[in-house]
């Protein structure tokens, strides 16, 4: 089905465009690019595999702070507002532009459990830190790819710094970005770091200090629940989870 322009506008940083096709509704930095997608009967449903493998840490956790870089369509943080109505998420986004489009066009839910700071993501983790975070998300992307900041030193450092105790860093790069220093940074910060790649070639790291001991059983209720609220199985996505070796790195 052919794509019907619905709204576009540029900032300083490039274009920002919005498409539909009837039944779904996509974000575009620019002309050939497809940054994000929802399904419009159902916005909290991930349409993309990596969202849905993002969100793997909520079968070991039940976050109360969220934190995430890089909004988006939003669809990540509408799958969390939809799967953790209890918790509260921060997100941090580059772009006015971004935020609007994802409220106008995208059902970005507007509550008070959902703050949005318009602001550099390298600037803000240069801030004092406040309240720390359960779960934080990096998702950093324009038109050109993966921004730097997300695998720079400096900014994992402060991710780690913004973490619970048992809280979980969960990172979106691409194949080409498996690069040693991070994992390296990551190993010597986390008990455990997981690492799955997608069929579309998204890398993601899972990083974490301390695994819930869950039995088979708690796991599978977990995820069965968990998968009726997100409109798909993630069990499918959680085998493709495997830990990083330390003998490897």
């Amino acid at each position: 089905m052919k794509h019907c322009e619905l709204a576009r506008d540029q900032d300083r940083f490039g274009t920002v465009a919005v498409y539909d096709d009837g039944n779904r509704r996509f974000l575009s930095f620019g002309e050939e690019d497809e940054q994000s997608c929802i399904l419009k009967a159902n916005p909290a449903h991930p349409q993309y595999s990596f969202i849905r493998s993002m969100l793997l840490p909520l079968l070991y956790i039940e976050p109360k702070r969220v934190l995430s870089f890089g909004l988006g369509a939003g669809s990540l943080n509408t799958a969390i507002a939809s799967a953790c109505p209890g918790a509260k998420q921060e997100v941090v986004e580059l772009r006015q532009t971004v935020v609007d489009f994802a409220y106008k066009y995208f059902y970005l839910p507007r509550s008070k459990s959902m703050r949005l700071v318009v602001q550099d993501a390298a600037d803000y983790v240069e801030e004092p830190i406040g309240k720390r975070f359960d779960l934080i998300f990096s998702d950093l992307y324009d038109a050109q790819g993966l921004c730097e900041t997300q695998i720079d030193d400096r900014f994992l450092q402060a991710c780690i710094e913004r973490l619970q105790p048992k809280g979980w860093l969960v990172l979106n790069c691409w194949r080409e970005h498996r690069a040693d220093q991070v994992l390296d940074l990551l190993d010597k910060h986390f008990e455990y770091l997981f690492t799955s790649t997608t069929p579309d070639g998204n890398w993601l790291l899972f990083a974490t200090h301390q695994m819930p001991a869950l039995s088979q059983k708690a796991f599978k209720e977990r995820a069965r629940l968990l998968s009726d609220e997100l409109g798909y199985s993630l069990l499918s996505f959680a085998k493709r989870m495997k830990p990083v070796s330390r003998y490897s790195l």
